[in-house]
């Protein structure tokens, strides 16, 4: 789940990626369903000594920093950031470039079950989205040290364009991101050209008939999803499910007709 690995991705290629296909019923404009739509998200923090921790956003590979508020290297070129407002609230915050990636405010409930994740990402062209994430303790036993699961999600609507591209591919519009991407269904790698997606960001598609598509994701090689879209006997609603390389829960992306 690309959100938790950078810390601000989550939206950004699980959206914008979201509507490449191979048929002219695909093409045309597309709004997210917030309340239709399912997210689901784990991060796992572990002590790594004094003051210091491990931090897995869901990509497998911990990043290890000392929460003392100053910017240290995180993942992909990026610095992460986390402040200490007393035991039970944190502030985290991810740069690239000098640019600020995230925001998110961390709340402990009063008995260290629960955690409320207060997320603002800020995108290349200075926009914003928010995610409103509460996660239930699933290991550890006190502090914010431990797996946590997501119980609730709540996301900010996504307008998505496709039109054809050469022929027999499609290319994506997020006109909030100013993003375009481009993909031909012949099961080949193609790079990932958005100022928001990590380095090394890789996708491929198939199409399995008039209405499904499938598709991978990778970065650098490894696989970090599979996607499967349908779309409605009726042509009006496209439904996503997201499929973490990991096994975890899947996501899933409803998607309406303009």
């Amino acid at each position: 789940m690309l959100k938790r690995t950078f810390l601000s991705l989550l939206v950004v290629p699980l959206i914008t990626a979201t509507l490449w296909a191979a048929s002219d019923s695909f093409v045309g404009k597309w709004k997210l369903n917030p309340e239709k739509s399912t997210l689901h998200d784990q991060m796992k923090v572990t002590s790594a000594g004094q003051n210091r921790y491990g931090f897995d956003f869901g990509g497998g590979t911990p990043e290890f920093i000392v929460a003392d508020g100053t910017d240290q290297p995180g993942l992909d070129g990026s610095t992460l950031a986390v402040t200490s407002d007393g035991p039970n609230n944190w502030k985290v915050v991810r740069k690239k470039d000098g640019r600020t990636q995230i925001l998110a405010i961390w709340t402990l409930s009063p008995d260290g079950n629960t955690l409320h994740d207060n997320f603002t990402g800020y995108q290349s062209n200075g926009s914003t989205f928010h995610l409103d994430y509460m996660y239930a303790r699933t290991a550890g036993t006190s502090g914010f040290s431990g797996t946590w699961d997501s119980t609730s999600e709540k996301l900010d609507s996504v307008e998505i364009e496709v039109q054809p591209y050469e022929g027999d591919g499609l290319s994506f519009t997020n006109p909030a991101q100013k993003s375009t991407k481009t993909m031909k269904f012949d099961g080949k790698d193609y790079a990932v050209q958005d100022p928001n997606a990590p380095s090394g960001s890789m996708s491929s598609a198939r199409r399995v008939n008039a209405s499904t598509l499938e598709f991978t994701e990778k970065i650098n090689g490894k696989v970090t999803d599979t996607q499967h879209i349908q779309l409605s006997p009726d042509g009006n609603t496209l439904t996503m499910t997201v499929q973490p390389a990991s096994g975890r829960t899947p996501n899933i992306l409803v998607f309406e007709r303009e």
